[in-house]
């Protein structure tokens, strides 16, 4: 991280998911409202590290940079990369899943926050996470939000795009979502998964090669 943390209960809070839990338990002892305060922080020191670095970049791009950076798999693969699995084990007794390793990395950033302001937070966002674990460069001919583009071909098209959560359950002691996308008011897929963002894009990627999207999708000339 680059320095030693001061208030280590707060850190060791960062990796406690809220499986854990007791059902009866009022007491909030999980990582719920550092995520909260992470996920707000990190997005701001995202916009900004991409303002900066694309000084003539326009909105949409910036916008959809800054998307492929915070969304639940880069989250994921920054906290895999990490090794945030190894504290989520040490702090955890539910079974580990990816979407936590994006929860902690959240978690951490709003950890970080609390304790050292926001310029040192931004200092370990950009050195420790950014420059050691996203290729940018790779990011900007990757596009995996398929909500985007899900939106993208259907506003084009005069249809309206819709999710609606048509189950929730417990599983392994923890909430798991089953989401479906509709459009135009039918469903077209649905996918279950712990967290309703993750559960989203996985049926939209479904509803996309339901609807041959791809095989349509009008090419941009160079």
């Amino acid at each position: 991280m680059g320095f030693t943390p001061a208030n280590l209960d707060l850190f060791k809070l960062a990796f406690s998911h809220k499986s854990n839990n007791s059902e009866k338990s009022y007491a909030i002892r999980n990582n719920e409202r550092l995520e909260y305060l992470g996920d707000a922080v990190l997005g701001t020191i995202v916009a900004e590290y991409l303002f900066n670095k694309y000084p003539s970049g326009n909105e949409g791009f910036l916008t959809k940079m800054r998307s492929k950076i915070v969304r639940r798999k880069s989250l994921n693969d920054i906290g895999d990369k990490m090794g945030l699995d190894m504290l989520l084990a040490e702090y955890n007794t539910t079974k580990l899943s990816k979407s936590m390793l994006g929860n902690a990395v959240e978690a951490l950033v709003g950890a970080v926050y609390v304790e050292k302001g926001y310029n040192a937070t931004k200092h370990f966002v950009v050195q420790r996470m950014l420059r050691n674990y996203i290729d940018i460069h790779q990011l900007e001919e990757v596009d995996e939000n398929y909500k985007s583009q899900l939106l993208e071909y259907c506003q084009k098209h005069g249809q309206n795009v819709g999710y609606k959560v048509v189950a929730r359950y417990k599983f392994e002691k923890r909430d798991r979502f089953k989401v479906a996308v509709l459009v135009d008011g039918v469903q077209v897929a649905y996918a279950d998964d712990f967290n309703k963002k993750s559960a989203e894009q996985t049926a939209s990627a479904r509803a996309i090669s339901q609807l041959g999207i791809n095989d349509t999708k009008e090419k941009t000339p160079a």
